[in-house]
């Protein structure tokens, strides 16, 4: 039998202020949770995770108000920082 899979794509954000316990919790910070920090997606990961969702790609990217995606930042000027992540999730199909 050929396994079917659902997909699901989700803009996840990290955001220190959402998961402050969750991060206290995880280990002590010398100079403060960073706002930003890639640690605070790990509560909603581990929600998806435990409704059976795989992640399967994550990739940094630029929403727009239209959830649009930058790709890239047209020759602009230089680095470029985000706080959200693309993010593609796989599970069995079931029945």
């Amino acid at each position: 039998m050929i396994p079917r899979w659902e997909y699901l794509t989700l803009i996840v954000k990290a955001d220190a202020k959402r998961e402050v316990d969750f991060l206290e919790q995880r280990r002590s910070w010398k100079t403060g949770i960073p706002p930003y920090t890639p640690e605070a997606m790990i509560p909603e990961l581990n929600a998806l995770g435990a409704q059976g969702w795989e992640l399967v790609h994550m990739q940094p990217v630029y929403a727009g108000d239209k959830e649009d995606i930058l790709m890239h930042d047209n020759g602009g000027s230089g680095r470029m920082w985000t706080s959200e992540y693309f993010c593609v999730f796989k599970r069995p199909v079931s029945g």
